[in-house]
């Protein structure tokens, strides 16, 4: 049996400022109204994103978006989000209407965040990726960008940013779908079209 194909579902964000490190605070406070989000494994989550102001914090007004990228058929589990309020590190969030988006193919995709098992040591990041990807049966190129570091049970994970390219419409698709290591729900594995 084929599963959905999976679309990103978009919330307007209404609020003032995040934390820039906010996906495990994020994941927490999704997890407080949603129970069933701890533990599904087919949703990701992308990182709220804003205009960064210093001190760690990134502007979100006018508004942002929150985005999780989940299967079609479960769109109905997650619309409830919608005129919510999340409380994130001190800040408030009122979460506003969705809209569903297509999963686009590019050549290039970028993720903010990935992060693996034994990830502080970067050869070891490479060849994980190199495995999974494999799995996924990707063949494109992968390229590791700066390192980064955020805050999971007051401890510090380390990731990487990671640039795919060189790939054909299916295997973007699938990457997309899919993600690379772990923490997605946590913002970490999500990729996007690059651009330059």
């Amino acid at each position: 049996m084929k599963s959905d194909p999976k679309v990103d579902f978009c919330f307007h964000v209404l609020g003032k400022t995040i934390p820039v490190d906010h996906g495990f605070a994020l994941h927490g406070a999704i997890s407080d109204v949603l129970p069933h989000f701890h533990e599904d494994q087919a949703v990701g989550l992308k990182p709220i994103r804003g205009r960064y102001i210093g001190n760690g914090m990134l502007d979100i007004s006018p508004y942002s978006d929150l985005i999780l990228r989940l299967p079609v058929g479960r769109i109905s589990q997650y619309i409830q989000l919608a005129g919510k309020r999340l409380e994130i590190l001190g800040q408030n969030l009122a979460i506003g209407t969705p809209k569903t988006r297509a999963l686009i193919p590019a050549v290039a995709l970028y993720s903010h965040l990935v992060t693996t098992r034994n990830g502080d040591n970067q050869k070891r990041f490479e060849k994980e990726i190199a495995k999974q990807m494999a799995n996924l049966n990707v063949r494109g190129q992968f390229s590791v960008r700066e390192r980064k570091t955020f805050r999971v049970h007051g401890k510090q994970v380390v990731g990487y940013a990671l640039l795919v390219s060189e790939l054909n419409a299916e295997e973007a698709i699938k990457l997309q779908e899919n993600g690379l290591g772990g923490r997605r729900k946590m913002g970490c594995g999500f990729f996007e079209p690059y651009e330059e």
